[in-house]
């Protein structure tokens, strides 16, 4: 059986933070459904294209599969009737909504818990609701810019210009915070009988995760040196140059820096008074990066992984986005499904990538149409009621 079988979870959030949340706890057996705008749905369905139906682009099949849909216009008291019907048969109640805009709509906390005492209320906002920035707007590039994101790419190339990383990172991350959120109020829950009120605020959710490395010596205070991880930062570490392609190869402990110096015929390099200096200041990392890609273009990327595998030194292909689905470790595995959704036709589904005893391998539904099983959830409320 499912591990979150029998949790109900009315998901009011849009676009990739809650969506993604809501979509790791679906995969875990957990009844998500998804509360829609009629007509259009949720603005995460035309991410990637949709075809024949552009409300069932690709992102939407990746992060709202086997979740119910129901259409529902808030400011009408019917349906709104309806949404206060679905919160008191539910364990959750997620939605990203801005707090005075819920509060008019009187889905606020106390009017949720009016209707199920023991509700666990979450609310997914851009920033905490206790600080100057609570009723801004938030997006991924509004965190990752907020949090000095944008100032990472800038200190590795010298390029003044900031720059986004390029993934929804911050909305992902956000979204991972929200499901461990959930999970943690559920345990809470059982153990009590209490619910509770929820905030996950994606600028403190990316900045904790951001700054995990690269606040560093400034969290010190006073501070003994800049933030930023320098390792991380070193415009040297880069997937090194083979004769016929780029490879990603880290020599992370002392072990086996000396063993890939040896390899590369450059151990004579760990002996030189110039390493030995700046290993004392804990600087010498772009000296062995830089003799690395000196010698890698010497042999292919084929020669030189069967080198290190030998050897046992972490080494990668460093691959393009569009030949993934092809690595054979992820065939081996079954990472990649090969399915047919009836209204889209076949694609590729990534498969939940963590694997547990208790819970075998499942048909994982699929993402619904806009409102898609509405009629059933209302004609299941309205039994519930006779």
């Amino acid at each position: 059986m499912p591990m979150l079988s029998g949790i109900r979870i009315i998901d009011l959030t849009t676009v990739i933070f809650g969506p993604y949340a809501t979509q790791m706890l679906a995969d875990l057996g957990a009844e998500v459904i998804k509360v829609e705008t009629p007509g259009t749905g949720d603005i995460s369905r035309y991410l990637g294209n949709g075809v024949p139906d552009p409300t069932m682009g690709s992102i939407h099949l990746t992060v709202n599969r086997g979740k119910r849909s129901i259409a529902l216009d808030l400011k009408k008291p019917e349906n709104a009737a309806t949404l206060r019907e679905l919160i008191a048969t539910a364990d959750v109640f997620f939605h990203n909504v801005r707090g005075r805009a819920i509060a008019r709509l009187g889905f606020d906390y106390e009017g949720c818990k009016a209707l199920k005492p023991d509700i666990i209320y979450v609310h997914g906002t851009g920033f905490g609701q206790d600080g100057p920035y609570a009723d801004l707007q938030a997006y991924d590039d509004v965190i990752q810019a907020a949090t000095g994101t944008t100032s990472l790419l800038p200190r590795v190339d010298g390029n003044p210009s900031p720059r986004y990383f390029p993934s929804l990172i911050a909305d992902k991350i956000a979204g991972q915070f929200g499901a461990q959120a959930i999970l943690a109020a559920l345990v809470h829950k059982l153990r009590t009988g209490e619910g509770q009120e929820v905030e996950v605020p994606m600028f403190e959710c990316f900045a904790s995760f951001m700054l995990t490395e690269h606040l560093r010596d400034a969290a010190l205070d006073p501070p003994i040196g800049p933030a930023g991880y320098p390792r991380q930062l070193d415009p040297t570490r880069q997937p090194f140059p083979t004769s016929d392609g780029h490879l990603a190869i880290v020599p992370y402990t002392p072990e086996s820096t000396a063993r890939l110096m040896a390899l590369l015929g450059s151990a004579d390099l760990l002996e030189t008074p110039e390493y030995a200096e700046a290993k004392a200041k804990g600087q010498h990392m772009p000296i062995i990066y830089s003799e690395i890609a000196r010698k890698t273009p010497a042999k292919t990327s084929a020669e030189w992984l069967a080198i290190f595998a030998a050897n046992d030194i972490p080494a990668m292909a460093a691959r393009d986005l569009q030949d993934i689905r092809e690595d054979p470790h992820f065939v081996a595995t079954g990472f990649f499904r090969h399915r047919t959704h009836p209204d889209v036709g076949t694609f590729h589904e990534m498969q939940p990538p963590v694997k547990y005893g208790a819970m075998p391998p499942r048909d994982l539904g699929f993402a619904p149409r806009v409102d898609g099983d509405g009629a059933i959830i209302r004609a299941e409320l309205a039994s519930d009621k006779a």
